[in-house]
């Protein structure tokens, strides 16, 4: 039996035959299994979904309640059978509520770890190692290059920028699921008290984490109207990154442009975006997280996808680790 006759890539996404259902499907499908809540990795429309139960609440809070026709909660750790297949789902450490996938028949097991990250993040669930004969992983930062900084010592340069300019607004660019709050719940940790303001679309998944448990502080929403400019001096205020780049930031006190983003790494990016102060935060793995990943899954096999794929199955044949690229299309950068 080979891998590929459990599960192998379609133009809908990676596909069970013996299980007859699909892993983060980029098409409508009967069934599908749904590692996370990025609009990536899950679309609304099909017919059945199995995914945690917070990726079921956020698609519900993305998309409305009848983003499927019936939900099936995935339950951490506790293997489901789906036909002949037994399926578990783990955590990914990528954003509330996301998971691997792991797929079992007739004595292979693969893992489909969707977007993961290795670094402590207070708003969900760390990373589990899972051992497995294929692993399929990611590779958004697949290249030695990309060694992400300590989260608190890129913390700490936001709250510094704060103290050295407190006449200025200081605007965060940061994606609606998962970063908005993880920046948020970071500042909270280093005592910052005052009100934070946000962007009207982080409003409902910033009240979802706030009811789940994850405290998020009193925030605010960030508007203007009504007000001076002046009356945001000092402040603290995030947005999405499409709200960052038109004239809502520009109606702040001199705001501090900055943006949380694994890939503000890369200086032309940050330049491009007018960003003043870069914030190095990814909630994917950087290189050294990939390869000491692979390394923890203890895979014969590794396939790769979305992202550079060539350097990371490179780095597995010169670790003795059969490897492959997937090639897979319909996944971006949505997350980071």
């Amino acid at each position: 039996m080979k891998p590929d006759d459990l599960l192998h890539p379609t133009p809908k996404g990676l596909y069970c035959p013996p299980g007859d259902f699909y892993i983060d499907p980029v098409g409508r499908v009967d069934r599908a299994l749904v590692t996370h809540g990025h609009a990536d990795h899950a679309r609304p429309g099909n017919r059945a979904v199995m995914a945690t139960r917070e990726t079921l609440d956020i698609m519900a809070i993305r998309y409305g309640e009848d983003f499927c026709e019936t939900r099936q909660v995935a339950e951490p750790g506790r293997p489901v059978s789906i036909g002949d297949v037994s399926v578990s789902f783990h955590p990914a450490g990528h954003v509330f509520g996301s998971a691997q996938i792991a797929v079992e028949w007739k004595g292979l097991k693969i893992v489909a770890s969707g977007d993961y990250k290795r670094r402590r993040d207070p708003t969900c669930a760390r990373f589990e190692p899972v051992r497995c004969d294929v692993f399929i992983t990611e590779a958004t930062f697949a290249l030695p290059v990309f060694r992400h900084p300590d989260t608190a010592s890129e913390v700490d340069k936001l709250m510094a920028s704060m103290i050295r300019f407190p006449e200025r607004a200081h605007i965060v660019g940061a994606y609606a699921l998962g970063k908005a709050q993880r920046v948020i719940r970071h500042v909270r940790e280093t005592g910052y008290d005052a009100p934070i303001y946000i962007h009207g679309a982080l409003r409902k998944l910033c009240d979802y984490y706030q009811r789940e448990g994850v405290d998020l502080g009193i925030l605010e929403p960030a508007t203007v109207e009504g007000g001076r400019k002046g009356d945001f001096a000092g402040a603290l205020v995030v947005g999405t990154p499409s709200a960052f780049a038109d004239k809502w930031a520009r109606r702040f006190p001199d705001p501090v442009a900055c943006f949380a983003s694994g890939w503000m790494r890369v200086r032309q990016r940050a330049r491009q975006r007018g960003v003043e102060l870069p914030l190095i935060l990814s909630d994917h793995a950087d290189w050294d997280e990939l390869t000491q990943t692979i390394r923890d899954v203890e895979a014969s096999e590794v396939w790769v996808t979305h992202g550079r794929e060539e350097a990371l199955v490179r780095w597995c044949e010169l670790a003795g680790v059969r490897a492959r690229p997937l090639h897979l299309v319909g996944y971006e950068d949505e997350t980071d």
